[in-house]
């Protein structure tokens, strides 16, 4: 470490949620013209840390100091800029200014010093262009002159959360002339990125997370691929394989197949599920996994070349359409789209088919309905068993538990789940790992997305990889590792 005094400390930093310690007594410095990376897989910690720095999180324990005059900003993934106003546009709207920012010469001076910032980070475009039609390297670079706009002097702190996500390759290099430049004139800077190889190249230090601890802090230089890797998983190349024993019948004809998968953040994508098979979607955040079972099921606007039923085409996916195909889906966020969370656990074990509950007449009968939720709590182990208790008021876990059994009560062909056990405890995810493997057993085909390498592992009989948007690797068998995944996810392979 540096004799220079740091410009940022933080020490014994500690967030707890209800399920989850997801920073334990994490420490870092970044010092002046240091360029800090931290890195860590899906659930390491490292957008906690973020928060707590930016203020969206209060920390249970441990201090956050900075040296007297310096400041802290942020240029979030998504840059947080407006992209129907110019440039220039943005960076006075942080400013506040209002109406006054109509007068001639304030709009000329503020265009001036939008040009007088971005030209510290190359070439000057068009200021006065909406920002939506200007490059992503030169909408980084707005978010970045924006950042700086005001520092009374450049021994500030500024932090760059997976900034390089929406860049190409090319565009990279730009971002990272302009935070070399920060770091030279006296600037801290701390780089969040799961993209290594963009961190061997920019970084001084690197800094990882794993499981909310902080389990490496040392120089860039004597880090290979391989090493950073190990640090991340917590494993060498030679970890075992996952213990998953799967139930899927190579030979079956296939209940979904989908060629050429595009939309949202997914950019081509082939899928195949056979009966009984587990099959998982890894990759890291914005790699387009997080988007793939919303687009099979309907859920969000999706095309491909080729996507089939049970044998059946489908040229346009909807949820309709899906479970009239035998397929459910759950979402990662339950009690957004999950669940009606003012109904009671009755009334959403038993949405949306309620037609095996109805009599002749088309009513709904009260008694057969309080039975089946009754027997469908007892079976995925929800607790309380109080089918009219409000959905709001289970814990995740047992929310969880109705959600998935509400999905699994028509027994589908197919079964999508976007993040199956995200913020339950250790006893739910149990009891969700086990109500997966029954209906896989039973012959269902089970898709899973997740951000967990070692739940993929427990699951899964193999494991589709996606970066930037593509399918990139097909894991099984022995190369189904925590390894190989990580490495796959991160293009080291």
């Amino acid at each position: 470490m540096s004799d220079v005094a740091p410009l940022l400390r933080v020490t014994h930093l500690v967030k707890a949620f209800p399920s989850l310690i997801a920073l334990d007594s994490v420490s870092l410095d970044v010092g002046p013209g240091e360029i800090v990376a931290v890195l860590g897989h899906n659930g390491s910690g490292k957008s906690t840390l973020v928060k707590v720095l930016a203020g969206a999180y209060t920390a249970d324990g441990g201090t956050v100091e900075l040296a007297e005059g310096t400041e802290l900003h942020f240029i979030h993934q998504d840059l947080a800029l407006v992209g129907q106003l110019s440039a220039a546009e943005n960076l006075a709207l942080v400013k506040g200014q209002g109406a006054a920012a109509a007068a001639p010469v304030r709009r000329a001076a503020e265009r001036g010093r939008t040009r007088e910032l971005i030209s510290r980070f190359g070439p000057v475009f068009d200021v006065d262009a909406p920002v939506r039609s200007l490059t992503p390297a030169q909408r980084a670079v707005v978010a970045i002159s924006r950042a700086l706009d005001g520092w009374a002097h450049p021994a500030n702190v500024i932090v760059l959360d997976e900034s390089t996500e929406s860049l190409h390759r090319s565009e990279v290099e730009t971002l990272f002339d302009a935070v070399r430049r920060l770091a030279a004139d006296g600037a801290g800077v701390i780089f969040v990125s799961h993209r290594l190889d963009e961190v061997l190249s920019l970084a001084h230090r690197i800094v990882v997370l794993r499981d909310g601890r902080k389990v490496a802090d040392e120089p860039v230089a004597g880090v290979d691929h391989a090493r950073l890797v190990e640090l991340i998983t917590g494993s060498a190349a030679s970890a075992v394989a996952g213990s998953h024993v799967g139930t899927g019948r190579e030979d079956a004809d296939p209940v979904l197949a989908v060629r050429g998968l595009r939309g949202a953040t997914v950019e081509h994508l082939d899928v195949t599920l056979r009966p009984g098979e587990v099959v998982g979607v890894a990759g890291v955040l914005g790699s387009g996994r997080e988007a793939v079972p919303s687009l099979l099921y309907g859920a969000a606007d999706a095309t491909a070349d080729e996507f089939s039923v049970a044998g059946s085409g489908h040229a346009r996916r909807s949820p309709a359409k899906s479970l009239r195909s035998g397929v459910a889906f759950v979402p990662a966020d339950r009690g957004r789209l999950g669940a009606v969370r003012d109904m009671t656990a009755r009334e959403n074990v038993t949405l949306p088919q309620l037609r095996t509950l109805t009599g002749p007449l088309g009513a709904i009968s009260a008694r057969r309905e309080r039975a089946e939720a009754r027997g469908l709590m007892a079976e995925y182990d929800v607790r309380p068993a109080l089918p009219e208790q409000r959905f709001s008021l289970f814990s995740g876990g047992n929310q969880q538990k109705v959600v998935m059994a509400r999905a699994l009560r028509d027994d589908p062909s197919v079964l999508l789940l976007d993040e199956p056990t995200q913020g339950v405890d250790i006893g739910a995810k149990a009891a969700i790992y086990e109500a997966i493997e029954r209906a896989a057993a039973a012959g269902t085909a089970v898709l899973v997305s997740s951000s967990d390498a070692k739940e993929l592992l427990r699951l899964c009989d193999r494991v589709i990889v996606m970066r930037e948007g593509r399918g990139v690797a097909e894991l099984s068998g022995a190369d189904l590792t925590e390894h190989r995944l990580v490495s796959e996810g991160y293009g080291l392979a």
